[in-house]
């Protein structure tokens, strides 16, 4: 089965169903497209940096304009028909007030011996006619986008107040043919690395929150068992292959040890374990069938999918054990789940007149939003500094993946052409 709702078919077999047909084709280029946006944007131009001579740093500062432009909070600002300015002693700020922008970045590239290169970067208030940071980077020649990703981060925190989260990896399982792959990519879709290859399903990976580790469900042994696997030299290990089925692996926040879903007592209950595979010891109990896993970020409590009161909800629990509480109420069935880093909100599958779209649930109020306007949609996780969310959807017969803010303003689509994409998840 080549669908990303293996790891809940139990619970949801007309949903699985229903998104099995979709086609396969072959690799192309990613294509990102942003949809909307805050209401009130900074307006900021990224100016092409000063090139070292054979040097790609119109790409490099493009990179940076897509990171920024896909967050929704900021508004590019052209700079073409204006001087390109080096050094802020060379900004004419009228000019670029007259354009609109209240917040500029500038910049060189040097190249220094030995093919490394030196990136130097201002970002400047507009309006007060200030510099508001200046940073510097020495770099090899392979690592342009990784510090194009960084420069991002720090104009996004210096203009927003929070955390930058471009310089981040998302996971995602895609087909082609016969054969799955588990990929590895920077958080705007590029740069991607396969992982894992198999003839057989793959489903569920998550970072480790040290990012250094992957865990996620193989079938290549005929059934679904939980493998950890480092990300740095490839060394895997099996972690749950108990009888029957082995699923939903989710880290805990100390990274010392998940959850995991197993039916080797009959039915679909969740367990705790170490992350080396010691230590089992079953969390919930009864005959109804608990799914996907998810830690609360203090590590306290556990989010899963429950159809213990007739339908598929949201359900909490303590790590420690003990009887689980009811969390969503809104609609007949929720999925899904996946918590912000601050705990200040749930996001997951919600289903509205055969639709199934990503929500918002706000813990404190309990107040439940739709973010996204697709039908099909699977698999949320929330970006590392909790302002977007990252989710799959089904459109023309396959699989795509998408980003979403909070206020479900602004929608960005990561696609790569003709591939079926799906089980995405962001790390750090």
């Amino acid at each position: 089965m080549p669908d990303s709702f293996l790891r809940t078919v139990l619970l949801f077999p007309l949903f699985l169903l229903s998104v099995l047909g979709a086609s396969f084709a072959a690799h192309a280029e990613m294509e990102i497209q942003v949809i909307g946006g805050a209401a009130n944007k900074i307006a900021i131009a990224v100016v092409p940096f000063q090139a070292a001579p054979g040097q790609p740093t119109p790409a490099l500062t493009q990179i940076v304009a897509d990171d920024l432009g896909r967050s929704g909070q900021f508004a590019m600002v052209a700079s073409g028909g204006a001087p390109q300015p080096v050094e802020p002693a060379q900004v004419d700020y009228a000019v670029w007030r007259g354009k609109g922008a209240e917040a500029m970045v500038i910049g060189q590239v040097v190249a220094l011996p030995g093919g490394r290169f030196e990136i130097r970067f201002r970002l400047l208030d507009v309006v007060k006619r200030t510099q508001i940071a200046g940073f510097s980077y020495t770099i090899a020649r392979g690592q342009w986008r990784a510090t194009a990703h960084q420069i991002a981060d720090i104009v996004y925190e210096k203009l927003t107040g929070v955390k930058g989260a471009f310089s981040s990896r998302i996971a995602y399982v895609q087909k082609q043919g016969r054969r799955f792959e588990l990929r590895v990519a920077d958080a705007d879709g590029q740069n991607p690395r396969t992982v894992v290859r198999s003839l057989e399903p793959l489903i569920s990976p998550m970072f480790s929150p040290d990012g250094a580790r992957i865990v996620y469900v193989s079938f290549e042994d005929k059934k679904p068992i939980v493998y950890v696997q480092s990300l740095s030299d490839g060394g895997r290990r099996k972690v749950a292959a108990f009888k029957g089925s082995n699923s939903a692996p989710a880290w805990a926040p100390d990274g010392k040890r998940m959850a995991v879903v197993l039916t080797r007592d009959g039915a679909s209950q969740i367990y705790l374990i170490n992350a080396d595979g010691s230590g089992l010891k079953r969390l919930t109990q009864g005959g109804n069938i608990d799914t996907e896993p998810v830690f609360s970020p203090d590590g306290q409590a556990i989010y899963f999918t429950s159809d213990r009161g007739g339908s598929p909800q949201i359900y909490r629990v303590a790590a420690s054990g003990g009887e689980p509480r009811r969390v969503s109420f809104s609609g007949s069935y929720n999925v899904s789940p996946t918590i912000s880093p601050d705990g200040r909100y749930l996001a997951y599958i919600s289903r509205e007149d055969g639709r199934f779209s990503v929500v918002l649930h706000e813990m404190a109020s309990g107040q439940v939003r739709v973010l996204t306007d697709t039908a099909r949609d699977e698999s949320p996780s929330f970006a590392p500094n909790g302002q977007a969310v990252l989710y799959a959807t089904v459109q023309g017969g396959r699989g795509i993946l998408g980003t979403v803010s909070l206020d479900g303003k602004t929608r960005a689509r990561l696609s790569e052409s003709g591939v079926d994409a799906r089980e995405p998840a962001w790390g750090p």
